[in-house]
This record gives structure tokens, C-alpha cells and sequence, in this order.
């Protein structure tokens, strides 16, 4: 297979080209990958109107992942999952205004794509709520949402794996989707190695659409490296215009070194990832029993997460804090859950020195505390209260206000309250639950519609 960006890359970098050309290092070296970060010179492609050496590596891409089509984001999931809210919408069409079915944990790019594409949202809320990350939606559970709109919507928006590790039946649920003549969009940001591994569950293989991958969060990619992937069976229109819609929400001036990581990806897919995921799931396996055995609790997950739940007078921050000391660095922390993402390339000696760093729980377990969904009123749409004046105000202050832009961090980037919904006493509560001090809201008399209702 070849690494056509990657070889190009290198070739350039060793003419030591006098460049008369971006970017503004000229090849020299400061952080050392200079000579390598390069723009489109001639030769080089331009990954939005691919013709060469980028659409030479998404072929190969294409046939890794068994695709219709699979396309590079150097701007992450974020740019991809606009992309693929934009080709649902306009696929679409139709009259009245655009809506979307999706789970209440969707990622606040989702949020962003509704402000800048101008769709509305019905959520889909778990049975049962124990963590902001998780929303775990039965087939059942969301045909009986579908029966409930005369028009189907432009697409239902589901998230598995989620930022805890769960993961949702996407078989079962992208067929309800077609009985209701709609199309499954997936937020699989976390889950680029579902594919290769023996039983393959990747949304591209159990009847998704469309979906986005992080390639960069569980395979050797440069951050900000992802993949839009177009399933076989998508309506054509999807494969047509994926370059136009990436193109529409990424930057004309895509990073080089990020592509040719994905470059380099494809012969890392190709030779014998398989076998080194095997291992790695394997050693994972054997982590998660060697902590259960130390009587630490460890959630259901996907294959490539550990995620441990804070026992009775412990948070999820502390033993976060506790495994910093010990030279063990997590994904995420809150105060019910440390979230760990493993992948082949880390070693023995890492998997020793997590377990070392846990050591043994001598606390006992308290029953599963219950979240309480956070459905307040929505007063506008996302778009109105985002580009709306808004104002920062101490989140004691928030009941009653309208939520402008969401205060989020990142990781996991999930609203607790969404733009244009009424801030209510529920709402604050879990906004200081996760121990979020500052809120932006509405200004009072901001001239939007307060009549326009999703």
C-alpha cells in the first residue's frame, strides 16, 4: 500500500525547496516538524477538491473501512459532524423547518451545527439517567418517538461509544430509522477501531449512514485527525456532496502533517492492527479483572475503555489525582466516574503501573446515585439564543434566565442545559453538581422571538 501524502511530505522536505510559499517557518526548524508542514504547492493535492495523492489515500481508507466512502477531516469530529448534519438537511429538503431526533448526549459541536445550519431538535431521554455522558435509547424507545411526527426528520443523531464507554444496539436502531424512511447519523468519534476488530461493530458495518471518527482518539493519528464515513447503502447524495460539506465548516488551510498521518494510518490498518488490537483488548481484559479482583467497580464498556466508578467517600477527581501521582495520566474524571482509553501502542509497563497506581479499594459501594434529567423549556431555537446578546452570570442567578451559548468543558463537552431553554432550579442543581460557577445567558430585552418554538 502506499503513503502517497506522507511520501510527498518527505520528498519535498528533502529538495530544501528556497519557499517562497506558506507557511511562515519556511521548512526551519522549531519545534522540529517543520520541514515536513507544508500547504498546497504543486504536487501536493488540495484535500477539498481531491484529485491526487489525498484522494489516492481516501481511496485506500475507503477499502480499509469497507465503506462507500470514507473522507479526511484535519479539524476533528467537530468538522465532520456538521458535515453530516448538513447532508442529512439538505438531503432532505421538504417543507417546514428541518428537525433532528437525537440522544440528550450529544456533543456540543451538534449544538454548534444547529445554530449554523438552523435545525430544530427533539430529544431522546434515557429510561434510566446516572451520568451526563450516557443515554442509553432502546429500539422500542425511539420508534415510539418516530410514530409520533407526521414528517420524519432529517436524521436521528445517536452517540456510541460514548465518553463512559457505552454502547448502543445500532443494528437494531438504524432499522427502525429506515421502516421510518429516515437515516441514522452516528457520532462515533470514539470508535474508529470498531471495525477491526473480530466481531466488527463499527456503525459502518451494522447499518449507520453516515458517521464521524476521531481517528486521533484510538489510532496513531495527529490530533485533529478524523474520518467522515458515507456507508454503502447512504443515498448517493451523501457520497456527491461530502468534499462541499466539509469544505463549508473546515479551514482552507488543512495542516499537511495531519494528513499525512492519516496517510501513514492506512499502512498501520493494513499490516497486522488486528492482531496488535487483539493483544491490547486482551490486556485490557485482564486490567479490568486484576482491579475487580482489588474491589474496584469497573463499568461495561467498549473494548478499549476502563472506566471505574468512585466508591462511597471517593470521587472520580481524587483517584484521578491519585493516579497523577503515581505517573498515570486518564482521559476523564468526574465525581462519580475515571474514564481510561487504552489503545496497542500503550506497553506493559503502563497497564503495571495503572493497576500499581490504583492499588486496593478498602471502600464499600453506595447504590447507583440517580441524575435527574435536565428537560427544561425550550423558549427559542439554538440558533436564535446563540447568535442572541448574551450576558456571563453566576449560576445561582440562572432560574428563570434563557441559556445562550453552553458552558461546557471539554472533555466530555456535553450540555447540561441547551441554548434557548429556560434555566430552571433542576438545571442549576446539576450545573453545580458538575461544578460548573459561571453560565451565559440571555440579556434581558435581547431582540429575539421568544414565540419561535422549535
Amino acid at each position: 500500500m502506499q503513503t502517497s501524502i506522507a511520501d510527498f511530505v518527505r520528498e519535498y522536505a528533502k529538495k530544501e525547496n528556497s519557499r517562497f510559499h506558506m507557511p511562515g517557518h519556511k521548512g526551519h526548524s522549531f519545534l522540529g516538524c517543520e520541514a515536513y508542514d507544508i500547504t498546497e504547492v504543486a504536487g501536493a493535492d488540495a484535500l477539498y477538491e481531491a484529485d491526487g495523492i489525498i484522494a489516492e489515500s481516501e481511496k485506500y481508507a475507503t477499502e480499509l473501512f469497507g465503506t462507500g466512502g470514507t473522507f479526511f477531516s484535519t479539524e476533528g469530529s467537530s468538522q465532520c459532524i456538521r458535515a453530516m448534519l448538513y447532508l442529512a438537511i439538505h438531503y432532505q429538503g421538504g417543507v417546514g423547518r428541518p428537525y433532528v431526533i437525537a440522544a440528550r448526549n450529544a456533543h456540543k459541536a451538534f449544538l454548534y451545527a444547529a445554530a449554523l445550519l438552523d435545525f430544530d431538535i427533539v430529544w431522546l431521554w434515557p429510561e434510566e439517567m446516572h451520568s451526563l455522558c450516557s443515554c442509553h435509547i432502546s429500539p422500542e424507545q425511539l420508534e415510539e418517538e418516530l410514530k409520533r411526527h407526521e414528517n420524519p426528520p432529517a436524521a436521528v443523531y445517536l452517540t456510541s461509544p460514548d465518553y463512559l464507554g457505552g454502547q448502543l444496539a445500532l443494528g437494531a436502531l438504524a432499522a427502525v430509522c429506515h421502516r421510518y424512511h429516515t437515516v441514522l447519523a452516528v457520532d462515533n468519534a470514539h470508535g474508529s477501531y470498531l471495525h477491526f476488530l473480530e466481531k466488527k461493530c463499527h456503525p459502518m458495518d451494522v447499518g449507520a449512514d453516515i458517521c464521524c471518527d476521531s481517528a486521533h482518539k484510538t489510532l496513531p493519528v495527529l490530533t485533529g485527525g478524523a474520518y467522515l464515513q458515507i456507508s454503502k447503502n447512504a443515498p448517493e447524495f451523501f457520497l456527491q456532496n461530502a468534499k462541499q460539506a466539509l469544505a463549508l465548516f473546515g479551514s482552507t488551510s488543512p495542516s499537511y502533517l495531519i494528513l499525512a498521518s492519516l496517510d501513514l494510518c492506512n499502512v498501520y490498518l493494513a499490516d497486522d492492527y488486528r492482531k496488535k488490537l487483539a493483544v491490547a483488548i486482551e490486556n485490557i481484559v485482564n486490567v479490568r479483572q486484576t482491579l475487580e479482583n482489588a474491589g474496584w467497580e469497573v463499568e461495561k464498556t467498549d473494548p478499549l475503555k476502563l472506566t471505574v466508578r468512585a466508591p462511597k467517600g471517593r470521587t472520580g477527581q481524587e483517584l484521578a489525582e491519585q493516579l497523577r501521582h503515581n505517573g498515570v495520566e486518564c482521559e476523564y474524571a468526574d465525581a462519580e466516574y475515571i474514564v481510561l482509553m487504552a489503545t496497542p501502542e500503550n506497553t506493559k509497563k503502563d497497564y503495571d503501573r495503572l493497576v500499581q497506581a490504583f492499588g486496593t479499594n478498602l471502600c464499600e459501594y453506595e447504590n447507583r446515585a440517580m441524575l435527574r434529567p435536565v428537560q427544561c423549556e425550550q423558549k427559542c431555537s439554538v440558533r436564535a439564543a446563540f447568535f442572541a446578546a448574551h450576558e456571563q452570570i453566576p449560576v445561582q442567578e440562572a432560574v428563570g434566565r434563557i441559556c445562550g451559548a453552553p458552558t461546557v468543558g471539554c472533555p466530555p463537552a456535553i450540555p447540561i442545559v441547551v441554548s434557548g431553554e429556560l434555566i430552571d432550579e433542576n438545571a442549576v442543581a446539576i450545573l453545580i453538581q458538575y461544578e460548573v460557577e459561571n453560565v451565559e445567558v440571555l440579556k434581558d430585552g435581547s431582540h429575539i422571538s421568544l414565540t419561535e418554538q422549535p
